[in-house]
């Protein structure tokens, strides 16, 4: 091991005091930043629950010191922004009496770290906030503090750590009647059994996170769906699973106004084949992008392949297709053969007892009239009319499945 780092491992927060022997000087901007966020972590411990009582005096001193250094860094870099920020949290706190206060700092300082990929750092800060302000955090902010920190050490291949933390999560969700959090602990052990390399258990656990999905996009959060449903793809070990869930993420991804993606994620399910449920189901569904998209050439194409299934289909999915093909026919102003279709599709969900298909139908059919005014003003896009960090992940993710 190095001297330069030898001799900071005694020191609290010495992770950042590394930065100072770096490639770019102890002058340099990030040597300053690391010695700011080691100022500043100190200056949070005096805090401690454990730590014997420090006098208002000393506190001042050391916060005058502190304040002083991070203030020049303030304007020179996000990442001195967060730092300032904590040595300001940091002296509310102590002269209100509720370290409390240093969390929210903390909490935005340990996920800037690691967007940054500074990983053992971020797990310094969250050992800070967990050792130094725990008993003063709400019961939703502590299972999200553990999470956190379980998924830092997981992307540190540290699992033995993850493994502990996410099941401490897990038990304090349970406790705290946090049903989400609880799933969301489950899913993080089952990302950390896939990191092992346990592919059977990890598959058992995609289930909870497809379910999770689902439930978001029924609730009409589809970008919140998305990436747990996508989630669910990759650690699906069955292959007809993997292709459930990506045609699922495709759907979304239209919902949300997102052909492209959608299209991609759909036709890697019909080159894949596979279960004939899901083959059909995507092939409807591309029909149904295509007509958003106003492509002619395509609608017709797809719907040409959905009619060679049209013997197998259960009344469900032939509900769905013809219901499918009069929006794309009303779409592209054809709206006397729309009515003729989704008439069709009334048809075969009653004779089904599919009333929730029914009802469905009949809402659309009955708006064929206030069609046309409505489309005039309807945006064609091919881009999402929402996008996240985690969207934008996925897509890209996307893109690389399909080359």
């Amino acid at each position: 091991m190095p001297a330069s780092r030898l001799k900071f491992e005694s020191l609290p927060h010495a992770i950042f005091l590394q930065r100072v022997s770096g490639p770019q000087g102890a002058t340099s901007l990030e040597a300053r930043l690391g010695q700011g966020a080691f100022l500043a972590l100190r200056l949070v411990d005096l805090l401690a629950p454990d730590r014997l009582q420090v006098s208002g005096d000393a506190f001042h001193y050391q916060w005058i010191a502190t304040d002083r250094f991070c203030a020049e860094l303030r304007a020179a870099a996000t990442e001195g922004a967060h730092v300032h920020c904590i040595a300001e949290s940091t002296a509310d706190a102590q002269r209100l009496g509720d370290i409390g206060l240093v969390a929210p700092a903390l909490f935005a300082y340990a996920h800037f770290l690691e967007e940054e990929l500074r990983l053992d750092e971020a797990v310094d800060v969250l050992t800070t906030l967990l050792k130094v302000v725990a008993s003063r955090l709400s019961a939703k902010d502590a299972v999200a503090a553990r999470l956190r920190f379980a998924r830092v050490h997981r992307k540190l291949n540290q699992f033995d750590e993850a493994e502990a933390a996410y099941a401490e999560a897990g038990e304090m969700a349970s406790a705290a009647g946090d049903r989400y959090s609880a799933l969301l602990a489950r899913i993080g052990l089952a990302n950390t059994i896939l990191g092992r390399g346990n592919l059977a258990e990890a598959d058992a656990e995609a289930r909870a996170e497809h379910g999770i999905g689902v439930s978001l996009a029924q609730m009409g959060q589809g970008p919140n769906a998305i990436p747990h449903v996508w989630r669910a793809f990759e650690l699906y070990d069955e292959e007809d699973s993997r292709m459930r869930a990506l045609s699922d993420v495709g759907v979304m991804l239209l919902t949300l106004g997102d052909a492209v993606g959608a299209e991609r994620a759909l036709s890697e399910v019909v080159r894949r084949g596979g279960c004939h449920d899901n083959t059909t189901n995507a092939l409807i569904e591309l029909m149904h992008a295509a007509s958003y998209r106003r492509d002619h050439v395509g609608f017709a194409r797809w719907r040409e392949r959905c009619e060679e299934h049209l013997p197998d289909m259960p009344p469900n999915m032939l509900t769905d297709f013809y219901l499918k093909q009069g929006i794309g026919q009303a779409r592209f102003r054809r709206f006397r053969r729309a009515d003729e279709l989704m008439k069709r599709a009334l048809e075969v969900a009653g004779m089904a007892g599919l009333h929730e298909l029914e009802f469905r139908v009949e809402r659309i059919r009955g708006g064929l009239k206030d069609c046309e005014q409505a489309l005039t003003g309807e945006v064609e896009t091919t881009e999402a009319t929402v996008q996240t960090n985690e969207l934008r992940q996925v897509s890209e993710s996307l893109a690389q499945l399909v080359g």
